[in-house]
């Protein structure tokens, strides 16, 4: 079985994959971090996906990523899908559960400060990802200390 992160590199989604990777070690789990990049320079730049000179291809954000994912362990796989400029959460999200489907994920790990109390107070990708019964959700709301 997989543990399946849903990373933008952001501070709750670098906690999820690090409690991801400290389960999967106990546990003796595969750990995929995911990543849906949309085919936006602006974007990719305000969330530091990519170097201040680094010219934008989707290809030079995935390699970015893929290298931070790296540091988590070596044995922590990342895979991404491309959306387009003005994806809309839904579509995000579809591109998350894909790849939790077909990874065989037992548990998907979603950084989100908005979660509530109740799962559908989440306003993140979280709520269309945790609609899959397939495997089960972990909601990290609160980044490690550093």
């Amino acid at each position: 079985m997989t543990y399946v992160v849903a990373f933008d590199n952001s501070p709750l989604a670098r906690a999820a994959l690090s409690r991801a990777v400290t389960f999967a070690r106990a546990s003796d789990q595969t750990v995929v971090a995911v990543t849906a990049i949309p085919k936006d320079s602006s974007l990719a730049r305000q969330r530091g996906w990519l170097g201040g000179n680094e010219t934008f291809s989707v290809e030079t954000v995935a390699d970015n990523l893929a290298g931070v994912v790296a540091d988590f362990g070596p044995d922590v796989r990342f895979e991404y899908q491309t959306v387009d400029r003005y994806a809309p959460r839904g579509r995000v999200s579809r591109a998350i559960r894909d790849v939790a489907v077909r990874n065989d994920a037992e548990v998907v790990f979603i950084g989100s400060d908005n979660a509530g109390r109740m799962i559908g107070g989440i306003t993140s990708v979280g709520q269309n990802v945790s609609a899959d019964d397939r495997y089960d959700v972990h909601i990290v709301r609160h980044a490690d200390a550093e």
